[in-house]
């Protein structure tokens, strides 16, 4: 007796009851699919097959660019995955945030401006360490959305120095003005691109962390860069 191979799908793109009939006689041509339960809403879909398939045949399968298929995930499933994926960003963030204070608290008193110099001079620091491990790949996925690099691809290149200076002139604090200013237009003029990606839903590889860790670009980096044009700002205002 063959095994059946039932999963469940999200099938993105579907806009009225034409596409799920459309979908529906893609996978009803191939042979080894032997059930399809495909819905405009609920948003789940399920295929059964009596080989595994895995989602590049499937989407080679709709051919189309219009459908986009992916597995089908609950609320927790969803939640978990965005854990196990931000995870290497939640522990950097935990470790700079954690440390920053423990050198600002060492004398028993608090700074604020003191800490956030710290954070930044940290952020700068260990940013600029993953980047230029591969530098060649992150060039190569920071020109895919940098809004300079894009037009000017040596800027990719040097970005990484950029941001290593930067570190070292918050740990040194040399020129803080200029320093400042340099921080606030760069990460201002970084999550321009960074939002341009997101909102319009383009599947890229967020640069932030080199090609270390596989991160897409989200919210999230909009978040990470959002916070050091803040913190620049409060600084500057003290």
């Amino acid at each position: 007796m063959a095994v059946l191979h039932r999963n469940e799908y999200l099938i993105e793109g579907m806009t009225c009851q034409n596409c799920v009939k459309k979908v529906t006689e893609l996978f009803a041509s191939v042979p080894s699919i032997t059930k399809t339960e495909i819905h405009l809403g609920p948003k789940k879909s399920i295929i059964q097959s009596i080989v595994p398939l895995s989602l590049e045949n499937l989407q080679s399968i709709l051919g189309n660019e219009k459908y986009k298929i992916s597995k089908f995930q609950t609320t927790s499933q969803k939640k978990s995955n965005w854990l196990k994926r931000y995870k290497p960003l939640l522990i950097i963030f935990a470790f700079l945030i954690g440390t920053s204070l423990l050198i600002d608290l060492k004398d028993g008193s608090f700074n604020s401006s003191t800490t956030m110099r710290y954070m930044m001079a940290g952020f700068f620091l260990v940013f600029s360490f993953f980047k230029l491990l591969d530098i060649e790949g992150f060039a190569n996925s920071f020109s895919m959305y940098d809004i300079i690099a894009k037009r000017f691809p040596p800027y990719a290149y040097i970005y990484p120095f950029i941001e290593l200076a930067l570190g070292i002139a918050f740990v040194l604090w040399i020129y803080p003005q200029a320093t400042l200013f340099a921080t606030l237009a760069i990460m201002t003029i970084g999550t321009i691109g960074v939002a341009q990606s997101v909102f319009s839903k383009r599947q890229i590889q967020c640069a932030c962390l080199g090609t270390v860790f596989n991160l897409p670009m989200s919210k999230v980096t909009i978040i990470e860069n959002s916070l050091m044009i803040v913190m620049s700002l409060l600084m500057i205002l003290n």
